[in-house]
């Protein structure tokens, strides 16, 4: 089948498989709180001593709404929400340090938004120092955080390097002036410049670039001058996401309607050229929607096998325990999930009240883990293997996944699967071919972004 048809028939709503299962299906008549808090210390007293812990922290404050975005933000241009809100995830540390018998040990940070740069180098500085107040870092840890161009200092560079921040992710999308101003997302070239290169004289070993391919009046031209301005600029790592069009779950005022989106065809064309030029200034490909330098440690990873997928994205070392932190953050215990409350003043509320702030949860079954097993391996090796005789709903997963084999986007034999070459680039429709829950329960409406 030519590209294009692939592309036509394949460009269906499906999850991004950060984790499985995947939040509209989890369980949540059968999670609760005391559950969750068994988990947790389950998994930190089996675990931390030997790989430590990661944490993720939301924060959730911008100052403009760009109208791509679908993460959970609050729209604001009031700098006092910032120490309350700090505050509140110390404190919310503190409650999960007291499931701890033992000093946790910190493998991984990220702070992630929202803008994290929203906050002033101060009370960034007050909140990190806060988190390792009573813990250990280990050896190997690596800290990153999430920043806008356009409010990042050079003091929210030396501060967070100075506390042990060594990886830098600037959210670029598209250099063309149209496309930042239907998006609201304005930062110059030039900014950039400045920022990436203070940042490697400061001493990040590590720089990424978002961008996002799909975007509102992107065209061919538009987005290969970008590229060639990100390749000047060569930071190690580049995540050439699609735009995820959710106006069900994001109905903030917009500057563009549907009419201006690239359809199907020609957004699966975007990719491809941003594809092939990336390749060209020397990136690899890592996993779904990432690319690196040779030399990276992500890439190095996909080659040696231990390449891992979480909430936070791709990374090249994998902890058990993830504890989220903030507004709306996600959770990883390895045997469930959970997520916190999505309004601010909710979760400032609850931990007012000395509880955890969880919304939700998961508790995983023993065919959930094996899944997500399958789906992990997918995701981040392109290859799996499976015991039919064990793993029985396999069988069925096998019927769905044989019109993708005889389309070639899998090799597909009795005891697994391998991902072509071809496939790389639907690699969310291979893991919808195992996902038991999605199957058993059809949403009534679109839960998800499209595919391509």
């Amino acid at each position: 089948m030519n590209p294009a048809n692939l592309t036509e028939k394949y460009n269906v709503a499906a999850p991004r498989y950060t984790s499985y299962p995947t939040m509209p299906y989890w369980d949540t008549a059968n999670f609760n709180i005391f559950d969750w808090e068994q988990a947790v210390t389950q998994t930190f007293e089996l675990t931390n001593r030997a790989g430590g812990i990661s944490l993720y922290i939301h924060l959730p404050f911008c100052e403009n709404l760009c109208t791509y975005c679908g993460c959970n933000t609050r729209i604001t241009k009031n700098h006092r929400v910032e120490v309350p809100y700090i505050n509140a995830i110390l404190k919310e540390w503190k409650m999960y340090k007291e499931l701890m018998d033992e000093t946790p040990v910190i493998r991984e940070m990220h702070l992630g938004g929202g803008t994290p740069t929203f906050f002033s180098a101060d009370n960034l500085q007050l909140l990190i120092q806060g988190i390792l107040n009573g813990a250990a870092i280990h050896p190997q840890a690596e800290f990153s955080f999430e920043a806008h161009p356009d409010n990042t200092t050079i003091d929210h560079l030396e501060t967070l390097y100075d506390l042990g921040f060594k990886r830098l992710s600037l959210g670029i999308q598209d250099f063309d002036p149209k496309v930042q101003f239907i998006i609201n997302r304005q930062q110059s070239f030039e900014k950039v410049q400045v920022i990436t290169q203070q940042a490697r004289r400061i001493g990040y070993t590590s720089i990424n670039y978002d961008l996002i391919y799909g975007l509102p009046l992107q065209t061919f031209a538009g987005l290969t001058q970008t590229l060639k301005l990100v390749a000047e600029l060569k930071p190690e790592r580049i995540a050439f996401y699609s735009y995820a069009h959710v106006p069900w779950l994001k109905p903030g005022k917009r500057r563009f309607t549907e009419h201006d989106l690239p359809d199907a065809a020609a957004k699966s064309l975007l990719y491809e050229t941003g594809r092939e030029l990336l390749k060209n200034h020397g990136y690899l490909e890592v996993g779904m929607d990432h690319f690196a330098l040779p030399d990276d440690t992500l890439f190095n990873a996909e080659r040696s096998g231990k390449l891992h997928r979480n909430f936070m994205g791709y990374t090249h070392h994998h902890t058990q325990l993830l504890i989220g932190l903030g507004v709306s953050s996600i959770s990883d215990a390895g045997t469930a999930f959970s997520q916190n409350v999505k309004v601010v003043d909710d979760y400032l509320r609850l931990i007012d009240e000395n509880k955890l702030p969880i919304l939700k949860g998961h508790l995983l079954t023993g065919e959930d883990m094996i899944i997500r097993r399958h789906i992990l391996n997918i995701m981040c090796r392109g290859i799996t293997t499976w015991d039919t005789t064990v793993e029985t709903f396999i069988l069925t997963a096998i019927e769905r996944l044989e019109p993708l084999a005889a389309d070639g986007l899998i090799k597909l034999h009795v005891s697994g699967l391998e991902v072509t070459k071809q496939g790389r680039n639907f690699l969310r429709n291979i893991c919808m071919a195992l996902d038991e829950r999605l199957w058993k329960a059809q949403p009534e409406s679109q839960q998800f972004s499209m595919s391509l």
